[in-house]
């Protein structure tokens, strides 16, 4: 099970007399007031609309369950940071570029809510600059909590050698995949996360400082570096490299890495993966390392999809129908995988009934509930079917329905779909001689 970042998650502040982080917005009692907003907040220079993708927007959260009613919330810029960041105001708010203060709701968010003061960076601030901007909310009751973040100017952004596909891999062999991560952003990363996933394949090492979640049956290693700095510009290697075991009846898998700043979390619509023991392996330590510039780096990360040095013997059945013109007569075509590997789904049949032949049923799917379509296209005198996935050894039957016209004969055809990808490389079948055969009708 996996969770969704928040800016409260990525580190909630709450200042209020006695009140914590833990008061209502983590499970305290529900009568508490509370706010809560991030530690830290990267913003985009002035004018500047570059960065990283999928950024985790501000997220501030304020509660007072004491009824009906207006509350306020007011933003504060000090006076030493006016030429830092200034405040942008929505919503009905009033106030300066250095105070606002608005009317909100008992249950505030400012991603739902539409009052709001926005923070950006002033015109002139450097990267690097940051400021304290303090939130106050003042309950029904009067009683004002508030929450403080360090605004910083500039974005640090990660990225992760990510190579799109590595061909020629043995099956089952041992794959080893250096873990390269650098920044290139305007400030320094201060904590790196990780999040290695293998999909098809296995860890031949689990890393002593990463957990492996149960549920993902140790195809997933979270890991986090909180002390460690990247520098803008700088790159480190992660080791010992990984390694992975790949497997034998597949021609297609993959792993990817997910990188990003602690202090920003992974992303808006990402989900790290809670839970897991530590491995029993070396742990995963980050080195220093010189320049990679022809290497295929990837913001927040990426997938390589390996293809492994083996093939699949796909073939199509005859099919021999008798009985005399007028004849209804229900058949399956059969497409079978031979191996010895798994190819995923890298053709079609094409089924031309015989001259006179007419199909009166065909295969259907369900496309909602109780509702289905043809699963074939025809053009009239053809049927094209997509083969789903097979495993070695694996049939997928079509069944049809004709009704039978004189004698003759109609063609099966296993035809390549095109490459879904630059590392697509089909079934490379060594035997494409019994990619055809008959639909054979006599008496």
């Amino acid at each position: 099970m996996g969770k969704r970042w928040s800016g409260a998650a990525i580190g909630a502040v709450v200042l209020a007399g006695s009140l914590t982080a833990c008061g209502g917005a983590a499970g305290g009692a529900p009568d508490k007031p509370f706010i809560t907003a991030p530690e830290v907040f990267y913003l985009r220079p002035h004018g500047d609309k570059a960065g990283p993708r999928d950024k985790m927007p501000y997220s501030l959260v304020a509660e007072d369950t004491a009824g009906s009613g207006a509350r306020t919330l007011t933003a504060e810029v000090p006076k030493s940071a006016e030429k830092t960041v200034v405040l942008r105001k929505y919503g009905g708010c009033k106030g300066s570029s250095t105070r606002v203060t608005c009317e909100v709701d008992a249950d505030y968010s400012n991603w739902s809510d539409a009052p709001r003061a926005k923070v950006v960076a002033a015109e002139g601030a450097k990267t690097g600059d940051s400021a304290v901007v303090t939130y106050t909310y003042t309950t029904k009751g009067g009683k004002k909590l508030t929450a403080r973040t360090r605004f910083v100017v500039g974005e640090p952004v990660v990225e992760a050698v990510a190579p799109e596909s590595v061909q020629g891999v043995r099956p089952g062999s041992r794959l080893t995949a250096p873990v390269v991560v650098r920044n290139t952003g305007e400030v320094p990363v201060r904590g790196l996360g990780l999040e290695l996933t293998v999909d098809g394949s296995e860890f031949t090492e689990r890393y002593a400082n990463c957990r492996y979640p149960r549920l993902q049956k140790g195809h997933v290693a979270v890991c986090e570096f909180p002390d460690l700095t990247l520098e803008p510009g700088q790159t480190v290697t992660l080791s010992p490299a990984l390694r992975l075991r790949t497997p034998r009846a597949q021609m297609y898998t993959s792993y990817r890495r997910a990188v990003w700043a602690l202090d920003m979390g992974p992303g808006h619509y990402a989900t790290v993966h809670e839970g897991g023991d530590h491995g029993d392996g070396p742990a995963l330590r980050p080195e220093p390392t010189g320049k990679h510039s022809g290497d295929a780096f990837v913001a927040g990360g990426g997938s390589t999809y390996v293809v492994l040095d083996t093939h699949a013997d796909y073939e199509v059945s005859a099919v021999n129908l008798k009985g005399a013109p007028g004849d209804r007569k229900t058949f399956e075509i059969e497409v079978r995988n031979n191996g010895p590997a798994d190819v995923g789904s890298p053709v079609r049949l094409v089924f031309e009934p015989p001259l006179g032949t007419s199909v009166v049923e065909q295969p259907m799917t369900e496309y909602d509930d109780g509702v289905y379509e043809p699963y074939c296209k025809s053009d009239g005198s053809a049927y094209t079917c997509d083969v789903q996935a097979l495993e070695p050894g694996q049939t997928h039957p079509f069944e049809f329905t004709v009704t039978l016209g004189e004698p003759g004969a109609g063609t099966l055809t296993l035809e390549d779909k095109k490459p879904s990808s630059p590392w697509d490389v089909g079934r490379r079948d060594p035997d494409t001689g019994n990619d055809t055969a008959v639909v054979r009708v006599s008496r």
